[in-house]
């Protein structure tokens, strides 16, 4: 009976592994791939949130209405002294349409700060060219109030290539030299990105610079490699947020007009 009964098992345990193997098989999925829904050009087409309107300036170099005005020919309202912050630059303003460098009495600064942002800003040497090299109209335009886009004559007049006009001063030479000779107006338009930090302190992303020189493309989104020094190397020696614009007093007869910039 024993033998009997064990055969009587193996044989139902046969029978149940056969009856599941086939209701396996009675489950798998035999249906055709479905091929993905075809493409339509309005599936890429992005319609909310609507691009913000601003109006553009009526010609070139016109502030747009999105624009912060920081010097319009009529006043220095929007500037501080960088000596004495509580205290109005005293700069000179002529025939309410650009103001003078007064060499020695030190540069000024926005009120306002600002990080990643467009700047538009107009400048010349004097008419008449009394000296040469690093000290024919030296100015400077100075983002984070930390680097320089260098301001020059550079107009038939060598120095070296990372300190003429359209440099990051001490950084980047431009690409070409696009200056005007000194009777006429140059125009610098700047898109800047502020360098970025981590909690810790240290450097994220290092600060971005494209510079078009009278129209002429000579800083090509280059890398702004530190804080511009005179002597030594440029490098990032502490985290820092939003900072003033500000102009330099380098002891050289420059002059500015229609200032504006864009917050980005």
């Amino acid at each position: 009976m024993k033998s009997t009964n064990i055969i009587v098992g193996l044989f139902s345990i046969f029978l149940f592994s056969a009856s599941t193997s086939s209701a396996q098989k009675k489950f798998v999925n035999t249906a055709p791939e479905v091929s993905p829904m075809p493409m339509k050009a309005e599936m890429t087409e992005i319609w909310n949130p609507e691009v913000k309107i601003i109006t553009p300036g009526k010609k070139a170099g016109e502030a747009p209405s999105d624009a912060i005005v920081l010097f319009d020919g009529k006043n220095l309202d929007q500037w501080v002294s960088q000596r004495d912050k509580t205290k109005a630059p005293r700069w000179k303003i002529v025939n309410n349409d650009y103001f003078e460098v007064v060499p020695g009495t030190g540069g000024i600064e926005t009120k306002l700060l600002f990080g990643d942002c467009q700047l538009h800003i107009e400048w010349s040497a004097p008419d008449s060219i009394e000296y040469g090299g690093q000290d024919r109209g030296n100015s400077g335009v100075f983002f984070q109030n930390r680097y320089e886009l260098q301001v020059l004559d550079s107009y038939g007049n060598r120095t070296y290539r990372n300190g003429q006009a359209g440099s990051i001063y001490k950084d980047h030479a431009p690409l070409v030299n696009a200056m005007r000779n000194p009777a006429e107006w140059n125009t610098y338009d700047v898109i800047y990105t502020a360098p970025r930090f981590k909690t810790t302190g240290e450097l994220d992303a290092p600060a971005r610079i494209t510079v078009l020189h009278n129209g002429v493309l000579v800083q090509n989104n280059v890398t702004i490699n530190g804080l511009t020094n005179y002597i030594g190397l440029h490098t990032y020696t502490s985290a820092h947020g939003e900072d003033v614009i500000s102009l330099q007093d380098h002891s050289c007869k420059t002059q500015y007009r229609n200032i504006w910039i864009r917050r980005l």
